[in-house]
């Protein structure tokens, strides 16, 4: 593994400074005052310049004001602020608001889509939505049946829809949109009914589609030339999206491209992830499973693959590798090179080089991690950038019908999609975690177009030999690959984490806290209880000269699947409504928004 040395990152200053179509959303994501993207900014750091809020003060924190959503099930994301206009959306049925910060909150708008209800069993693991865009005085919703809505930023009127994908066969949204240059970037979910994943480019302002480019498939379908898209350094030649599968496998393969998205508009590329190969039972899908579980750059202009690395090869324990990817400039042995970040599902840290895809760390970051022994990383090996599969936890090797148990992490990831923070004051990463380990035992399944294509039957529990609970929150070193420090958590940190100059960093459990955290040393120095579970986003914005900490409550997601959906047998939810039962002791459904700031 390479010692990386950090350097402080001027890139979005850098971008802010450049013309670049989009010069609007461009320039409000440069102003801390404005919470312009659902990740804070291209970069994905989720860090705010504001530094009213400080670690000697926010202990002092009230409740400024408070929202009710009207919607029940999770509330994922948070709220977007432009100027004096707050904008949030809910989970199904997507409703989005358009509030008035200079009039206490006063609904200037409300739009309300009329989608078909049979949408909501086609989602795997609850309603959720994680969150609207803005770009060019627009509002963009990705909703729950696929449908792209431009809406006037203003008056909330429809500019133009785009429909993205067909719920008949399996095919959702649940993520937030890539407003970038003159185009909106989006993907789709529905790995677990054997969708093909894919991404796709709409006129920001026509809503025409540019590009589509699969996961999965013939070098047409995929956007990669077999010459100039490398895999680790290599060209990944021709038919790579085809012949690691078996016949026609891959038209089902999943792959789906649910999570979210990053850009470098120096590089003009885009960066996103894709998810679990179809179905969960490996037997079925012999081969690598190309190009699911693998990290993509990708040409903003055209969508032609720069290049691929994929993380889990052949998965065999739904370890989607969607999480976000965090941007970063840093020096390594003395060169300066722009990085990439990325937390897995599969309980790997990865840094990469974002121009060239070369694979620098990849280390556990949880110890409980045990289905691999670690990554291979000499350059010169037949399995460089491979995993080693420990065969005890191999689902495959097992075999059908078997029950591997004992597996760390979970399905779930040792992080899902809520994602992380990055500091550049304080050098680090602050990343909410899943303690939690599972038994998995696949079973043969055949696919019919809208139906579950899952094969596997889940449980899940705390990790063992821990402290007993189901999550941490920790701060990561991605200079040697370390833990730096790590708070135990009795639930999993379903909450995205924001990082900010006053030395705080905010996030938020599925007990329904509020916590506020010492960038140095994880210290508490504030908590809340607000009204339901916390599978949000913390934001931070100003508003006439005051700073305010802003977070939706809404239990639910996967983890809180059960709550949500009111189920109880304890396999329901691919494993969660087994793991998660004690959730119903501390907290209920609840949709809300809670204002924070300091007294006067």
């Amino acid at each position: 593994m390479k010692k990386l040395k950090l350097f402080t990152s001027g890139i979005a200053l850098c971008c802010a400074s450049m013309a670049f179509a989009n010069d609007d959303l461009v320039s409000q994501m440069d102003d801390p005052k404005q919470w312009a993207i659902q990740t804070g900014d291209y970069e994905n750091q989720r860090y705010s310049e504001l530094d009213q809020i400080n670690a000697d003060n926010v202990g002092d924190l009230q409740v400024a004001w408070t929202f009710s959503t009207g919607v029940l099930r999770g509330h994922e994301g948070g709220p977007l602020v432009i100027g004096d206009t707050m904008y949030v959306h809910t989970p199904f049925p997507n409703m989005v608001y358009a509030l008035d910060l200079s009039q206490e909150g006063k609904i200037i708008w409300k739009y309300e889509p009329k989608q078909d209800p049979n949408v909501i069993p086609v989602m795997c693991c609850d309603t959720v939505n994680r969150g609207v865009a803005y770009a060019e005085g627009k509002i963009f919703l990705h909703q729950a049946d696929t449908k792209i809505v431009a809406l006037d930023a203003e008056t909330g009127e429809v500019q133009w829809e785009a429909v993205n994908g067909d719920p008949g066969i399996g095919e959702t949204n649940t993520a937030t949109v890539l407003p970038v240059k003159d185009k909106v970037i989006v993907g789709i979910s529905g790995g677990e009914f054997g969708v093909r994943g894919h991404v796709t480019a709409y006129d920001m302002n026509s809503g025409e589609q540019v590009w589509r480019a699969y996961s999965m498939g013939p070098d047409s379908d995929i956007l990669a030339d077999p010459e100039n898209t490398t895999h680790l350094g290599e060209p990944v030649g021709a038919d790579s999206g085809t012949n690691t599968w078996e016949g026609d496998q891959w038209k089902i393969g999943g792959g789906t491209t649910w999570g979210w998205y990053s850009a470098d508009l120096e590089e003009n590329l885009m960066y996103y992830g894709t998810g679990n190969p179809s179905t969960w039972n490996p037997a079925q899908r012999p081969g690598d499973n190309r190009w699911s579980m693998t990290i993509m750059a990708r040409d903003i202009d055209t969508g032609m693959a720069k290049w691929f690395y994929q993380m889990t090869p052949h998965d065999e324990w739904d370890y989607d590798g969607i999480n976000e990817m965090i941007l970063t400039d840093q020096e390594v042995d003395g060169e300066m090179r722009k990085l990439l970040t990325h937390f897995d599902r599969n309980g790997l840290a990865y840094t990469m080089d974002r121009v060239s895809g070369e694979l620098l760390v990849a280390e556990k970051f949880d110890p409980v991690v045990n289905w691999t022994t670690g990554v291979d990383m000499d350059p010169e090996s037949d399995t460089y950038g491979r995993p080693a599969v420990v065969a005890q936890y191999s689902t495959e090797q097992n075999g059908e019908d078997v029950n591997s148990t004992g597996i760390c992490p979970a399905a779930l990831g040792t992080k899902d999609q809520q994602p992380a923070a990055y500091s550049p004051k304080t050098e680090t990463f602050y990343v909410p975690t899943n303690h939690v380990c599972m038994d998995y035992e696949p079973f043969r399944v055949s696919y019919t177009a809208g139906q579950p294509y899952v094969g596997a039957t889940l449980a899940m529990y705390p990790a063992p030999d821990s402290h007993g609970g189901m999550g941490n929150f920790i701060a990561w070193d991605n200079i040697n690959g370390e833990i730096k420090w790590s708070i135990p958590e009795q639930f999993s940190v379903w909450s995205g984490a924001l990082a900010t100059a006053g030395d705080v960093v905010f996030y938020g459990t599925l007990e329904g806290h509020l916590k506020a955290v010492h960038a140095e040393t994880g210290e508490q120095l504030y908590r809340f209880k607000t009204p339901s579970g916390i599978i949000g986003n913390v934001m931070t914005y100003e508003s006439d000269g005051k700073q305010y900490v802003a977070v939706l409550s809404g239990v639910g997601g996967w983890a809180g699947i059960g709550l949500a959906a009111g189920l109880t047998n304890p396999n329901d939810g691919l494993g969660a409504v087994g793991g998660y039962a004690a959730l119903s002791d501390y907290t209920a459904l609840g949709g809300q928004l809670t204002v924070f700031a300091l007294p006067d």
